[in-house]
């Protein structure tokens, strides 16, 4: 091995001997039940915020945001709307199967246009009780849809990898057999059943496109009041869509972190925004882990087009690290790398699929803020909080319990600056 080939053999031992030294432990913490947030706010911009800035922590509220953000800064939001996507089955032995959607495979895997498909389609689902339901058995439910009686027949298209096949037999779109069948999924954590008003609370006021399964929760603080308060102070804001699915749930159950399945999400960005982030380059905040997990994603897939490698927008887990710096084009160079490649295809907006792991040792490169709420202990989550903040995480983190804050999805929230960030 000799001269560039040896360089990146170094390169990739070093990074890979950093990432499988991290030690999970070290991002845990005792959060207690009580600290949990089983339900939102009765106002919610009367959430608590946390700002943390340069290792200095101020305790505000959430309506004070306006106040710490800087004038040229640009807010980039999560618009993915939560599905109804849980829905129960029972069969004649009284058996109950429960389904949990997780992603459209056919006829089409883009989310947006799934959500339009009639009369048939398949999903990757997660299955409750599966050891219930055999293969070659058909689950029945006669429903009302928009006053309309329709049945839908589930069976599985593949057994093993869950694929279920859904079936229904009137001129309606899936959405609206969805919405008529199924619950908001809410997260494992807030051990209660979904609720009525939860179909409200457990969406953003802005939320538009269909398809996610959790909601981006962050978002959840912004009202009505916030957004014209933001709007008067010159504070510019740009959507992007990530369907958030069940995976950001999942535990890291494996000694080495980078072992971890991290499980790939579909991403939409328009032309308007690629516009805005080129115009904001330097200050850009998003709203939630989703919008930071959706600009660094956009970042390498600009990444990937200036080194001329592929055309095609999938972010593995770990791509972003086996590279020199020198090696990597700016942040302006990355978007206008796919400005040019989607006036060159006439396109309006691209649809990618990302599946990005962020922890201790990444570079963030579009984002040098966030606002996000508090998240469990030991999650890949936490990891991206102490990406950002180092060993702070736990000052953050310890400062939220010492002063009540509210924890997880309906929780409190927080201002997060990269160091020397916020000015």
């Amino acid at each position: 091995m000799e001269g560039k080939d040896m360089d990146e053999a170094n390169l990739n031992a070093a990074w890979r001997v950093q990432a499988e030294a991290i030690d999970l432990q070290s991002y845990t913490y005792e959060l207690p039940d009580q600290r949990i947030a089983k339900y939102p706010m009765p106002v919610r911009d009367e959430s608590k915020l946390m700002v943390y800035r340069d290792g200095e922590i101020t305790h505000l509220q959430f309506t004070d945001v306006v106040s710490q953000l800087p004038e040229n800064t640009l807010l980039v939001f999560n618009d993915t709307k939560v599905i109804p996507a849980r829905a129960h089955f029972r069969k004649e032995t009284g058996a109950v199967i429960e389904l949990l959607l997780l992603h459209p495979e056919l006829p089409t895997r883009v989310i947006n246009d799934a959500m339009l498909v009639k009369h048939s389609c398949v999903w990757e689902c997660m299955i409750g009780n599966k050891k219930r339901w055999k293969a070659g058995d058909t689950l029945r439910n006669d429903i009302l849809v928009n006053r309309l009686p329709v049945t839908l027949q589930v069976s599985y298209h593949d057994y093993e990898q869950n694929l279920i096949r859904l079936s229904w037999d009137a001129d309606i779109t899936f959405l609206d057999l969805v919405k008529a069948l199924g619950e908001i999924p809410l997260p494992p954590y807030l051990n209660r059943d979904t609720e009525e008003l939860d179909s409200q609370t457990y969406q953003t006021v802005y939320a538009h496109h269909d398809g996610a399964v959790a909601a981006p929760t962050a978002g959840l603080h912004f009202t009505p009041r916030v957004f014209d308060a933001l709007h008067k102070k010159g504070i510019r804001n740009s959507f992007l869509t990530l369907h958030v699915g069940a995976g950001t749930f999942q535990p890291i159950k494996v000694e080495k972190v980078t072992e971890h399945r991290m499980h790939s999400e579909q991403v939409v960005f328009t032309r308007v925004l690629i516009e805005d982030l080129l115009r904001s380059v330097d200050y850009i905040l998003p709203v939630g882990t989703t919008s930071l997990r959706s600009l660094e994603s956009l970042y390498w897939f600009g990444v990937k087009l200036f080194k001329k490698e592929t055309t095609a927008f999938n972010i593995e887990k770990l791509y972003p690290y086996p590279w020199k710096e020198e090696e990597l084009p700016s942040a302006r160079q990355s978007l206008q790398a796919i400005a040019g490649q989607m006036d060159q295809a006439g396109l309006s907006e691209i649809v990618g699929e990302t599946e990005i792991f962020i922890f201790p040792g990444y570079r963030f490169r579009l984002c040098r803020g966030i606002i996000t709420n508090y998240h469990q202990p030991g999650s890949t989550l936490i990891l991206l909080v102490a990406a950002f903040l180092g060993n702070d995480w736990k000052k953050v983190y310890s400062e939220a319990l010492a002063n009540d804050y509210r924890f997880l999805s309906y929780g409190d929230s927080s201002l997060l600056w990269l160091n020397g960030s916020a000015s």
